[in-house]
């Protein structure tokens, strides 16, 4: 066992400089797919993050010599963009005091709110000593570069109580995912629901099946440029109507269905053989889950949204055997299909004590917030019997 007084902490500027095959072994078998090399080398080498974006790459590393003991995704943040979990309020308070919030630092994946490792180890020494000196090593960070803090994203619960006994204080975000109970068909998932769920479900689907409207399934081994550049003209669409700018380039998904095209499925809707939206599905076969991530439209069809983001995914999730589908941050219209609420937590630390007390104080009321909020959404589950648990 490597001797703990022998580790160095580094920061490293990009992620190529280690090889996929050195990182990847760090994540453990639940990492997912947005953990591996492979995805957040594309983000860096396309643009997505690093350069002018506000995301500076620093990715934390734990060494003994030149083996690589731990890591943690990380980088220096001058804006709150990509994250899914909202400060610009501790961001404009913080200023009103006179003092910078921006830079931070976030440990976390970029654009994607999905709870995973985020203090990595490679098992060949005690996980708790690693953590340990990576969350020192984060500290240390946000201190010696006068930082404001730190905020490390959707960790795993193990992760959170060793950020919490650290000093981070935890915030709730709540997310709705839908879970498989053995289904055959989606008939079968309509079964469990009440029927006022099904029937509006019902509808909707027929809404867009009088339309005329067909779907196409593409996994990410079949797929081929033009399938990708019609996504891409969806998925900038979208941000477009909402007059935003996507943070995603069209080179960085073709990258990525490159890298990893087990874990990418397109759905295109098509009309007369015409494509007019598409979907995206991140697809984890290790932990039987599939995450909904991007959409968009070229044409407004009623409801085809509901079809194209949900229930093609619920039914290629049925057929599949994926267990649960993750239908990304927010959005209470999930619940009205099939999706249930679930709370995953974040972890925060604040450089300045004062500052630091009025968070905790924001945090014990918001906890409090969301702790009814939990009971009202429980009221209106989608499911007959509430005692039906994922």
């Amino acid at each position: 066992m490597a001797e703990s007084d022998t580790f160095q902490l580094a920061i490293l500027d990009r992620l190529s400089v280690i090889s996929a095959g050195e990182w990847n072994a760090l994540l453990p078998k639940d990492a997912g797919p947005f953990l591996r090399h492979e995805f957040l080398s594309a983000l860096e080498e396309t643009g997505c993050v690093g350069g002018n974006t506000g995301w500076q790459v620093a990715h934390l590393v734990l060494k003994n010599d030149q083996k690589l003991l731990g890591a943690m995704p990380l980088y220096i943040k001058q804006h709150s963009y990509g994250e899914y979990v909202f400060d610009w309020s501790w961001a404009q308070a913080y200023e009103q005091q006179g003092m910078q919030y921006f830079p931070k630092a976030l440990c976390a994946i970029p654009f994607t709110p999905v709870q995973g490792s985020r203090i990595l180890s490679n098992g060949d020494i005690d996980t708790g000593l690693v953590r340990q000196r990576l969350i020192d090593g984060l500290k240390t960070v946000v201190l010696q570069n006068n930082l404001s803090s730190a905020h490390v994203l959707f960790p795993y619960a193990a992760e959170v109580s060793e950020l919490k006994k650290q000093g981070f204080m935890l915030r709730d975000s709540v997310q709705f995912h839908w879970h498989n109970q053995g289904f055959e068909n989606f008939e079968q998932f309509l079964a469990v629901l009440t029927m006022k769920r099904r029937k509006n479900i019902r509808r909707e689907r027929e809404q867009v099946a009088r339309e005329l409207i067909n779907f196409r399934h593409v996994p990410g081994a079949s797929s081929t440029d033009a399938d990708w550049e019609f996504f891409y003209r969806c998925y900038a669409n979208t941000y477009l109507e909402h007059h935003s700018s996507p943070y995603l380039s069209e080179i960085f998904f073709k990258l990525w269905v490159q890298r990893m095209p087990e874990n990418l499925h397109l759905i295109i809707a098509e009309r007369s053989g015409k494509p007019i939206a598409a979907s995206m599905l991140v697809v984890d076969p290790i932990c039987s889950k599939a995450y909904g991530r991007y959409w968009g439209a070229i044409e407004h069809v009623p409801c085809l949204h509901f079809e194209t983001a949900y229930y093609q995914a619920i039914e290629y999730c049925i057929q599949e055997n994926i267990q649960t589908f993750e239908g990304g941050a927010q959005g209470e219209h999930k619940m009205a299909r099939g999706f249930l609420p679930t709370t995953i937590q974040s972890a925060h630390f604040i450089a300045d004590p004062q500052f630091a007390k009025a968070v905790q104080h924001f945090l014990n009321r918001e906890h409090q917030g969301i702790g009814a909020y939990i009971d009202e959404l429980a009221e209106h589950s989608p499911l007959k019997s509430t005692k039906v648990q994922p």
